[in-house]
Formats: structure tokens, sequence, C-alpha cells
């Protein structure tokens, strides 16, 4: 017991005789925790009979801890001391079906072993925060124990039975005796022991777990008895001390003339605010374009800040940008907004084409005249792959105008079709109808109907 009063007043002592420019801080801490004994005998058929009937109790701590800073480092020293209850559960139902005469039998038996004692960790701690004031942070701690042991009781439930009627409820909780004695409790365990968790400013929750290194009890049998404990806990930082730091005297800033945080002495461009890197000077910009170096990507050709530094790309190479160009990969002419001029003799191929174009009345199928035709434009569309192709069917006014929409887009589809046939992608085809719509002649003659029941072809230059 004087052990036990000299405690408080080493842990003081650990405190304030440590260095002086540590950051001293102090916690209050409690958790619940699950606790149990790791035992080995030579019991023949323990292992079996009894083992398995042994669990973990729930037991709890409560006391303080405190945190020392190491220097500078992330490293901290984290003695405590607090109380903490171990032990463990005994339960088993026995089987009475065999019960004979008057003989007492018992039902069922459970046996709690309660260990109470004051523990002192002496741990070391590493800290990972999350931000520069050391506000957040995920910790790991880990080192020794030593236990003393403060109070020690079995309590005992029990039900039994005589003759299979007369049952006896027991309940008894003993004080167990502590020493040296067989039968007896040590009075003092060392362990070790680790924790993990995070501190949100002065709130700390974390994980933590033991495992006693000494045999805590003096069995009547040769076997060893191991305390172990997992729990969780809820801290509290209660107050941080920071000391004080000397006085040191400061010396004159160097001379910044341009403000850029780059002395004057090492400042090739004094008076000109730049970066450390470029000995004080601003970014240069070698092809003077008006966009620095470290954003050019074309640093000795002048361009554009959308083309990062670069110049207007020209893809084709017809001497006109991509921005103005209609057809980018196409070479072409200003006039025609780069694309290539469509030149005569394929206009004259494209009208003969069109005026040869039949079908069988109120059909959208092809004339055998219309394929000569046909065959002559897809040979044009393939040696010039740089156009396409839009077809726009037409009809006259006989019949309603929904059903001549629907023939002129099946005539225009049905030329595509065609085209496509013979080797020019669909992509390259825009099929149009459009009905009874834009008449060349009156559709009150024969003559005019005929000039209107049409197919317009049209040679358009790709587009980007």
């Amino acid at each position: 017991m004087l052990m036990i009063k000299r405690i408080p007043l080493l842990l003081l002592l650990t405190f304030f005789l440590l260095e002086t420019h540590a950051q001293i801080r102090l916690g209050a801490f409690i958790g619940i925790q699950s606790t149990n004994v790791i035992e080995t005998n030579n019991i023949p058929d323990w292992q079996t009979t009894t083992k398995p009937y042994y669990s973990a109790q729930t037991g709890f701590m409560l006391g303080l801890i405190g945190d020392m800073q190491l220097g500078n480092s992330n490293f901290s020293f984290q003695p405590g001391m607090y109380y903490t209850a171990k032990g463990r559960k005994f339960s088993k139902n026995y089987d009475t079906s065999n019960m004979q005469g008057d003989s007492i039998y018992t039902v069922y038996q459970n046996t709690s072993l309660k260990l109470d004692y004051i523990e002192i960790p002496l741990n070391f701690a590493y800290h990972f925060y999350f931000k520069k004031d050391h506000r957040n942070a995920f910790f790991l701690s880990a080192g020794p124990y030593f236990a003393f042991m403060y109070s020690s009781s079995m309590s005992n439930q029990s039900l039994t039975v005589q003759n299979g009627s007369l049952y006896t409820y027991d309940n008894e909780t003993d004080d167990l005796p502590i020493g040296k004695a067989v039968n007896s409790y040590k009075t003092f365990d060392i362990g070790v022991n680790g924790r993990a968790g995070f501190e949100f400013g002065n709130v700390v929750l974390c994980a933590y777990g033991s495992r006693g290194l000494t045999n805590f009890y003096n069995a009547p049998y040769q076997g060893t008895f191991h305390h172990q404990v997992f729990g969780a806990s809820l801290g509290i930082w209660l107050f941080n001390s920071k000391p004080s730091s000397p006085i040191v005297k400061s010396k004159p800033k160097p001379r910044d003339s341009d403000h850029d945080g780059v002395p004057d002495d090492i400042d090739l461009c004094p008076h000109t605010p730049g970066l450390a890197k470029y000995h004080g000077c601003p970014i240069p910009d070698t092809d003077g374009d008006g966009i620095d170096d470290e954003h050019d990507s074309c640093k000795t050709v002048p361009g554009l800040a959308r083309y990062h530094g670069c110049p207007i790309p020209d893809t084709d190479g017809d001497g006109i940008n991509d921005e103005e160009d209609k057809c980018p990969t196409i070479p072409g002419v200003k006039e025609n907004n780069g694309c290539p001029i469509i030149n005569k003799e394929v206009r004259e191929k494209l009208k003969y084409v069109s005026h040869n174009i039949l079908f069988a009345t109120a059909s959208d199928q092809l004339t055998p005249g219309s394929f000569i035709a046909l065959d002559e434009l897809a040979d044009t569309l393939k040696n010039h792959v740089e156009l396409k192709l839009e077809i726009n069917g037409y009809t006259d006014t006989v019949g309603t105008p929904e059903r001549n929409i629907l023939l002129s887009q099946k005539r225009s589809e049905s030329v595509k079709a065609y085209l496509v046939t013979k080797g020019i992608p669909a992509e390259r085809i825009i099929a149009i109808g459009h009905g009874q719509e834009n008449p060349i002649a009156d559709n009150t003659t024969e003559s005019g109907k005929a000039a209107n029941r049409r197919v317009e072809l049209k040679l358009i230059s790709s587009q980007k």
C-alpha cells in the first residue's frame, strides 16, 4: 500500500523533471473494455472440459494521461495513471437428467473474477498531423505498463436441485487473498499496451489493448495466467501548457526594393518583382508573344494564349488557318473558305445524272435506265473524297402532301442505297424528301407535273 500512495508523487515528478522546453498536456480518459485471462496449465482434459466455459467480461478504465512533446518532433512521451477493472467469467449449465435419490445436483454455475488495478502506462506516441496548426491528428502509442493490485473478488451464482424438486439459488461475493501464498493474487503486474486513435482539438477517441507479461495468480497447480484487454476510450485534454520561448534578438531584414522576397544583394532585377528561381527576375518570354515560357509550348515561336503560346495551326497546309478553314484536313482556296472548288466538269456531270434518275410511276423503284448515270456519279464521288452528296427528292401535287413527303423521302433513300452498294460511305450522303414543295413548273399541266417529279443533286465540301 505504501507503493500505491507514492504513485501520484512519482507521476508529478515525471511531468516536471523533464526538459523545460517540452509542451505538456494533461487529459482525463474513460473507457469500456473487454477483459480476459490467457491461461495455460497441465490439468488433464482442461482444454475440452473447462476452457470452453471461460469467456471475457466487460470492465472499464478511468484515469489521467499526460503528453509531453519530445523537442520539435512528432514524438511525445505519454505517462499515465488510471483505475482499470480486469478479470474473466465462467458459465456452465450441467446435465441433471441422471439425478437419482436425494443427491444434490448443480443446475448451473456463473462465476465472475474481478481484479481491480492502479495501472501506470509509460508510452511513447507518434502523431500524424492533418494540418500545420496541430489541432487534429491520428496517433499511435505503445509502451510498457506497471500495475498494482487495488482489490480482488469472486462473485459466484449457482442453482442446485435435490430430489428433482427442491431448488436452491446462491449468490455470493468473496474477497480474494492477495500476496505470495498459494491460491492468492499477486500485488504487482507488468505488461505492454498500445493505443491508436484520433485527436479532434481537445477531444480524443481511441482504441486500446494490453497484454500482461507476468503471472498474476499463484495457482495450486502448475500454470500461467496473463491479462488480456481490448477497449475503446474517450478523452479530453484538460490543459495545454506551451513553454515560453527564449527572447532572441531578431536580425535586420535584408533590403528588398521590389518586395518580391529576393534580397537585393542576390536579385538580378532588384527593381522589378520576380521569382527566386529566376534570380529575382520575372518569368522570361523568349518569343515576345506575351506568354511566359513556363506556360508557352512554343517558346521560340510567337503564338496565342488559346494555343498555349503556339501559332494558329494549318493542318492541311493550304495557307488558311484551321479557325477559318471549313475543310481543315483538305487543301482548298480562301475564296471557298478553305475548301476545294468543284470544277466545271464535275458540275456538268451532276446535271446529267440529275436528269437521268427516273422512277416507276408512284414508286420509289429506280428504273434500269438510271443505273448508268448513278454509276458515273459513284465514280465521281470516289475520285473526290473531299466532297459530300446531298440528294433532294420532289413530287408533283398528285396525292396528299403527307404521302408525297414519304414518297420523295423514299426516292432519295433509294438513290443513296444504290450509291452505298457501289462503295460510297453512307456518312457522305444526305437524303432529304421535300414532297411537293418548291415546284419548278406548273402542276396543272402534265408537262409541268413531270418536271416537278425530280431528284436534285448537290455536291458540298466536307465540313469540320
